[in-house]
């Protein structure tokens, strides 16, 4: 294989964890990575694994109004044209694409110019950006063995390799450690990388409701954004729960294995390190969303018994902190699905996925 990869991922951590995994798995390969990215993840440009992170102009389409999808539409114009130029000039031995629209520029220059292209697509539903991009690349990948969308020729395309999973979570694979009767029971809260709002509303006010002796057990690390901090913590301190509340832990997964419970969302990173590390949960799906990936994604846990999953609707203090009493109470439940949702968990995917984008590359 001559020349390097090219690796091209929107700046959020459910695309940029998968990336950097795989750049991780080629560079013990000897195989130099680039990263083509929009500027959101300039940030990460001192940790990210890449010979050079090259900032590429994109946009994600929010609104089906004209002006949006107009302004949407230079903005990836503009990109595309910057891609082409990046490709000619690294002459990569192929490009991989891992969602969202910012992927769309360099994806689509690869094929206009003939490189072998992948894309991963990460969730158990097909996205918008990968359904534009699957006719067209040379493999897909997937992180979930059924992925919706994929039918025909695009699943005679496409390979199960898992979710690549950054070192940093393979780092945290520990033994579950099953919170004793009467003893510390320590919850991690999360809602994404940009966080959530009814997280703060409900789990605070959720904790407050529990017995005494179980409010005294309980120890909480809870992710909430900048303009809830205070109200969380205020809540927490209020009814005399140990708290620790941020709006971002760079060692989140550090901070899964030391959960006895976790509660989020359902993005694919957030599963798909679930089940490597192997910890139990309860999801709250993104609601409202388009493809409803992330209802897809928690599914796939709660099938095998590692995971409840709870409509946002139903999701009030009430109904927390009566699953939080129950839980508290019987260990065994959480072991079990700690148990589960190891078993689902495929820690190898980046070394899947880099075979699949060096056998692409030969071609």
């Amino acid at each position: 294989m001559t020349g390097p990869i090219l690796l091209a991922a929107g700046g959020t951590g459910g695309h940029l964890f998968p990336a950097e995994a795989l750049a991780t798995a080629l560079a013990k390969r000897g195989v130099a990575v680039h990263l083509a990215t929009d500027e959101r993840a300039l940030k990460y440009g001192a940790t990210f694994p890449a010979a050079e992170i090259h900032p590429i102009p994109s946009a994600t389409l929010k609104s089906k109004s004209p002006l949006a999808v107009a302004g949407t539409l230079l903005a990836l114009g503009r990109g595309l044209l910057a891609s082409l130029a990046l490709v000619r000039r690294l002459k990569p031995a192929a490009v991989v694409g891992f969602g969202g629209y910012p992927t769309v520029p360099p994806v689509l220059a690869a094929t206009l110019l003939g490189v072998p292209s992948l894309i991963h697509e990460q969730n158990g539903v097909l996205g918008r950006a990968n359904r534009l991009l699957a006719p067209r690349v040379t493999a897909v990948g997937t992180g979930f063995s059924a992925v919706k969308g994929l039918a025909g020729p695009l699943a005679a395309k496409a390979r199960h390799v898992g979710n690549p999973i950054r070192p940093a979570v393979l780092a945290a694979m520990t033994p579950y450690d099953s919170p004793q009767a009467g003893g510390e029971f320590r919850l991690l809260v999360t809602g994404g990388s940009q966080g959530a709002r009814v997280m703060t509303d409900v789990v605070p006010a959720a904790a407050a409701l529990l017995p005494a002796d179980l409010r005294a057990r309980l120890s909480v690390v809870q992710q909430a954004r900048g303009e809830d901090l205070e109200r969380a913590k205020a809540a927490y301190a209020a009814a005399g729960i140990k708290a620790e509340v941020e709006p971002f832990f760079a060692d989140l997964p550090a901070r899964i294995a030391h959960a006895h419970l976790v509660i989020g969302r359902a993005g694919a990173s957030t599963v798909a390190e679930l089940s490597v590390i192997g910890r139990p949960s309860m999801l709250v799906p993104l609601p409202h969303a388009l493809d409803q990936d992330q209802a897809s994604n928690a599914a796939s846990l709660a099938a095998v018994g590692a995971a409840e999953v709870v409509n946002q609707s139903s999701f009030s203090p009430e109904f927390v902190a009566g699953r939080l009493e129950i839980l508290m109470n019987d260990p065994k439940v959480l072991s079990d699905s700690a148990e589960a949702a190891r078993r689902l968990g495929i820690p190898d995917a980046a070394e899947r996925f880099a075979d699949l984008v060096t056998e692409t590359a030969a071609r």
